[in-house]
């Protein structure tokens, strides 16, 4: 039976931009960084550090050789928060590519572009 999510994965064109980008324009924090000889690279990110779901990003090109049978398109990810005002304003400060606040049956979202311009969405918290 399946307790949780513990990891999503994301394929990237460079780790260490995209690791920028989440951490430098979104706030996540780098839970860890692994290297496993001289290609191969993963690093974990996290929102918080008591987060029990985390990104862990991936080089594309190498995982494409390693695995070519694996689906890489990125995955659709929906964040909660609890001030859908706040972060629009703040990540469209830091020149992150923001869509407009919507309200869709009394939810409100938005989506928003990482550095590769792969799109995420944010919902309000409805507690």
């Amino acid at each position: 039976m399946f307790t949780r999510i513990g990891e999503v994965m994301l394929y990237v064109n460079d780790q260490e931009e995209t690791r920028n980008f989440w951490t430098e324009k979104l706030g996540f924090i780098v839970a860890s960084e692994s290297e496993e000889g001289a290609d191969m690279k993963w690093i974990e990110l996290k929102p918080t550090r008591e987060a029990e779901t985390s990104i862990i990003l991936h080089d594309r090109k190498l995982i494409e050789k390693l695995s070519p049978e694996l689906n890489f398109g990125t995955p659709s990810l929906m964040f909660f928060t609890d001030d859908l005002d706040r972060l629009h304003e703040e990540l469209s400060e830091k020149g992150v590519k923001v869509g407009e606040i919507e309200t869709f049956s009394s939810e409100r979202t938005f989506n928003f572009a990482d550095n590769e311009e792969n799109y995420f969405a944010v919902m309000e918290n409805d507690e």
